[in-house]
């Protein structure tokens, strides 16, 4: 596949670069593999690197080239002329299935607007998590603050790392499998322990860690080396406790064919729809990423099972999903939601 070409869907192997925090045994349950303390994130169809790496994280496709070295070969076979004509050879997407087997740090992300004018970077952090199972008597995730807090306030925590104030000033959000949370970027959060997601999120690494002390070897990680002073400016500091109806949705009673999960919010972004195929269901032609939950069946003769990660080019044309299966089906942004920037 030198030339890029490669117009069918592709079973991809688990791409698990190393973190600073634990897993569980989710992802090694779904995907019959064995876990890892600090593997605690499988990248799929990832053409994007950890922060301040040169290759980790990149997916491999299994005839041993570089995803992201396919797609710049074949930019409008991977991702239809259409999209290429808004972002170039860019996908414009990052999917993970992230088990957190402890609580992740309270942080947020950049919007586009300061990932460009600090970051040098089109792409801010958005992301979308999918619940798809939870251990533990009360899986959490903390999301935006309760009320408005003065930026003062923030940089005083932060400066003193002072976690109890920061998950206080936190919407604890206690989650089952179904549910839906949209994190615009800017928005503090947390992952609590034993929460297992499918996540979607624009193709950047770029996280501004409120919480660093115990989580990260210094600071400077935190800030994205541009001093605290410069990248809290990135905060969401209001208040999002009367209106997380907003971000948090259940779904799981939702069934239907597809069922979209997210919503018009999320579609500058990303989209989202779990599928529910018994029998079969024809897929429009899209770059995407499928992620099996349950079941087996088959992708066009793609053969696939509960675990398989498969990254489908826009060339492969409208497809035939059959068998009895369960899948989430992530996509890049709606075209006509995505402002125009030059790629």
């Amino acid at each position: 596949m030198s030339s890029g070409v490669l117009h069918q869907p592709v079973n991809l192997p688990a791409n698990q670069p190393k973190q600073f925090y634990r897993g569980g045994e989710a992802i090694a349950a779904l995907r019959g593999g064995t876990s890892g303390d600090f593997g605690p994130e499988d990248w799929v169809a990832s053409t994007t690197t950890l922060y301040g790496r040169s290759d980790a994280g990149l997916t491999t496709l299994p005839n041993g080239v570089l995803l992201r070295e396919a797609v710049e070969a074949d930019p409008a076979g991977w991702l239809g002329p259409e999209h290429v004509a808004k972002f170039g050879a860019d996908t414009a997407l990052l999917v993970k299935l992230l088990d957190a087997g402890q609580r992740l740090p309270v942080h947020c992300h950049p919007s586009n607007a300061f990932a460009s004018s600090h970051l040098n970077c089109r792409h801010g952090k958005t992301e979308a998590w999918i619940v798809v199972g939870t251990t533990g008597q009360n899986p959490t995730v903390y999301i935006g603050f309760r009320d408005d807090v003065p930026a003062r306030t923030v940089a005083d925590w932060v400066a003193n790392q002072d976690t109890e104030a920061m998950l206080q000033a936190l919407n604890p959000v206690c989650v089952r499998p179904g549910d839906t949370v949209f994190v615009p970027a800017g928005v503090p959060h947390a992952i609590g322990e034993g929460v297992f997601i499918v996540e979607l999120q624009q193709p950047t690494d770029f996280s501004v860690t409120l919480e660093w002390q115990g989580f990260l070897a210094n600071a400077d990680i935190g800030h994205l080396g541009l001093g605290y002073d410069v990248a809290l400016d990135c905060v969401d500091r209001h208040g999002w406790g009367g209106r997380l109806d907003r971000l948090v949705r259940q779904t799981s009673e939702k069934w239907a064919p597809s069922v979209d999960l997210l919503g018009d919010d999320a579609n500058p972004f990303f989209q989202a729809d779990r599928l529910h195929v018994e029998g079969s269901f024809a897929l429009e032609p899209s770059f995407s990423v499928l992620v099996v939950l349950e079941g087996s069946g088959q992708l066009g003769a793609l053969e696939v099972r509960k675990g398989s990660t498969v990254v489908v080019p826009h060339a492969a044309g409208e497809l035939g999903l059959t068998g009895d299966l369960v899948a989430i089906r992530c996509r890049p942004p709606v075209l006509s939601a995505v402002e125009d920037v030059s790629p």
